[in-house]
Parts: C-alpha cells; structure tokens; sequence
C-alpha cells in the first residue's frame, strides 16, 4: 500500500469529487449530507434541514432510528454474510413475520425493487411456460409506470426516457393507460402471463389507482390465468397508513413486491407470493448472492415489527391526512402555483398548474436552499415523502418553508 492508498480514507471530499470519480447517472445537489437524526439532516456546512423525502420514501423511520441501529450493531458483532448453501435464525424470522402479516405463504429476498420485480417477472413467465405454454408470455404494464432499472425492469416500466438507447428491448411488453379499464380489457387476453401494477404510481406522478380499474385488473387476470403482481417498492411498508397498500382496497394481487422501507436505507427487497406458485421456482432457477443474508435480514424484521402496530399505522394515517390538509390549505393560497394534491397517506404529490409546467425543480431547489428537502417526480409535480414518524411540528415546519421558498419564487 502506497502513501496515497493510506490517506484516501481522511482525504476532503466535495461536490465536485463526484464530477471527478463516479459515473454521472445522477445529477446530486451541491450540498453533501454528513448526519442525520430522524427527519434532520446536516450538510457538510453545518447547515440543517428538514428531510421530507426520507432517500425517495426508504428511511421510513428517519435516519438513525436507535432500534435499527442497536440491531444492525447487535448483528455485526455476530454474523455477516453466508451462501446460500446455508440458511440463517434472521431471513427464516423475517420470512415468518412477513408471511404472518400479508397474504403470502412464502418469501425471496434480494437486493433492490428492480430485482424483486425481475423476479416477480421471471416467476410468472415459468409459471405460464410450465402451466400453459410458451404462448403465454406478454407481460402487461401502465404508461408512466417505473418498476426498476435492469433491462428487463426498465422495459416492463412505461417510460420512454428510461429505455431510449438500450435496445433491442425484451420482447412480448405491452402497456396500457394506468386507471383505464378499457384498455385494460383490449390488452389483456390469453397469452398474456403477467399483469404487474403500482397501486400507487410514485416516479410516475403520485397517482393513486382507482378502486375500480385495480379490481378489474384481479378479474381479468382470474378469467385468463394471468399472475397479477402489485408493485409496493414504493408505497408499502405503511407508507399508505395499512402495512401493505393492497390492503387497503381489499384486492389481494398473485405476487407483492417490496423494498426500499424495508431496510430504512439498508439494501434489502422481498417477493411474496402463495404455496402453488413458489414451487414454480424450484433450486437452482432463480438465485442472487445478498438476498437475505443476516445482516438485511435482521434490519427488515426490526423495521417490519416497528412499523407493524396498530398504533403506528394509526399515527401514519392522521400524519397524512394532516400533511394533505396542510398542503390543501398552501394550495388555496398559491393557486398560480398548484392545481391539486394527490397521493395516498405519507406520500403526496403537488401537481403544477400550466402555467408552472416543467419547473417542480425550480420549487425543489429553492425549497433546499432554505433548508427543506423535498422531491419530484416528473418536471410537473413536488413529492413529498417524510418518514412516517413525521410531527405535526415537522409538517408546520415544512408548510412554512415551502411558503416561504413560493413567496422567493414568486417575487423574482
């Protein structure tokens, strides 16, 4: 090891060392986070803010949660990482826990969404091989739709942005209109295997899908022997005020995906599905190296059993209708700025009127420059996520911050 090898840990970092060194798939803030306490943050100025994305709807339970922290050290000191030619005490708890409190019987875990949908994707299109044929392979998705960054993901996605220079694309994904029951209908016939949904959209614009279009998808996919997956990378894990956002329809989907919240910033993703259809992939079909090792298992289980109380998920359903009361009333003062509030619990989105279209980046970064975090999704709506042990002090907090970042923009 060379002198530069030994300082690289103690060398200063700023912005501008990821122009330097890091592949620029990302467009981060000038300002670096160094800390962060619950829904606090510090950059490497020692200024604060108010996080209200929560690392887009991951920190459910804020950064730093002492539970989270106490098991992840508890772990470390006693196992790290096995091969799956072992199992171990945590995955085989979290695996209970989680079938215990959703529809499922049994559990895969990975890394990420992207590989929790990929496979999700992979299951059902062997459970149609097997069952019916090779026919029955084409995979139905929603324009605006965002399921992950694989190829395979990123195809069944309905976003053209994300696809434009990858092709050829995975064949046999077609996509339909989300909330359109029509054209729900028209797609979905006998050859298809798959139907995989959000029943929240998040990247897509923070649009909550309708009672009606999610029950007509379950039916039709009963009726042509199609898998129906929903999508909760996003809006799960209490993020709606119900542990699971399927439940608060009462429609039950073939296969769940889950991931982001799962861990509170820890690596970690879980497909749920039934008995019949896990046997569709049998040893040595579908596999990865990380998924459920002891480390993500033990930190899953800890937030599943903290944001898994009735208590909790009470306190996460009055938080949200707080936050969407609060943002109605900024709403009704700012009507130049914004037309409407959409969403779902703890995840809301400000959609732009026309004449703000494509500028919720300017509403986000003036938001930051006076200290609040929040997100976007598209060029058109603000999103805002907080941890859901958000306060009703935190929600004033923000209300007054975007009030003032408005008042800024306005007067410019």
């Amino acid at each position: 090891m060379n002198a530069k090898d030994t300082t690289v840990t103690t060398r200063p970092v700023t912005r501008q060392t990821f122009d330097e060194v890091l592949v620029p798939t990302y467009a981060p803030a000038a300002m670096v986070p160094v800390r962060g306490a619950g829904l606090d943050l510090w950059d490497q100025a020692g200024k604060h803010y108010l996080d209200f994305t929560s690392g887009i709807a991951v920190a459910a339970l804020g950064h730093c949660h002492p539970a989270v922290v106490d098991a992840l050290t508890r772990q470390a000191n006693t196992l790290w990482h096995l091969g799956n030619g072992y199992t171990n005490e945590p995955v085989l708890r979290l695996g209970l826990a989680l079938t215990e409190a959703t529809f499922a019987d049994r559990a895969f875990f990975c890394n990420s969404g992207a590989e929790a949908n990929e496979a999700a994707l992979k299951l059902a299109r062997k459970h149609a091989h097997t069952k019916f044929g090779a026919h029955k392979s084409r995979i139905i998705s929603c324009y605006q739709s965002f399921h992950g960054r694989t190829l395979f993901t990123v195809s069944v996605g309905g976003q053209s942005k994300y696809t434009e220079g990858f092709e050829p694309l995975p064949p046999s994904i077609d996509h339909i209109t989300y909330n359109d029951i029509e054209q729900a209908r028209a797609a979905i016939g006998d050859d298809v295997c798959a139907v995989i949904v959000e029943p929240l959209q998040g990247e897509g614009g923070v649009v909550p899908g309708d009672k009606a279009y999610l029950q007509e998808l379950r039916d039709l996919c009963t009726k042509t022997g199609a898998l129906l997956i929903f999508d909760e990378v996003q809006c799960g894990m209490g993020r709606t005020g119900d542990l699971f956002h399927y439940m608060s329809y009462g429609i039950t989907p073939d296969i769940l995906t889950s991931a982001k919240a799962l861990g509170n910033g820890y690596p970690v993703a879980a497909m749920l599905t039934t008995n019949e259809l896990a046997q569709t992939l049998s040893v040595g079909t579908h596999g990865t190296t990380y998924g459920g090792n002891p480390l993500a298992a033990t930190v899953a289980l800890t937030v599943l059993d903290t944001i898994n109380q009735p208590a909790f998920l009470a306190r996460v359903k009055e938080a949200g209708a707080k936050l969407r009361s609060t943002m109605e009333k900024l709403i009704g003062d700012y009507p130049q700025v914004f037309q409407q509030a959409r969403g779902a619990g703890l995840l809301l989105g400000l959609v732009v009127t026309d004449a703000w279209k494509g500028r919720s980046k300017d509403i986000q970064k003036a938001a930051e420059n006076n200290g609040l975090m929040v997100l976007i999704a598209g060029m058109d709506v603000v999103r805002l996520a907080p941890a859901l042990i958000v306060s009703d002090a935190q929600i004033a907090d923000a209300d007054r911050i975007l009030r003032q970042s408005l008042d800024g923009l306005l007067a410019a």
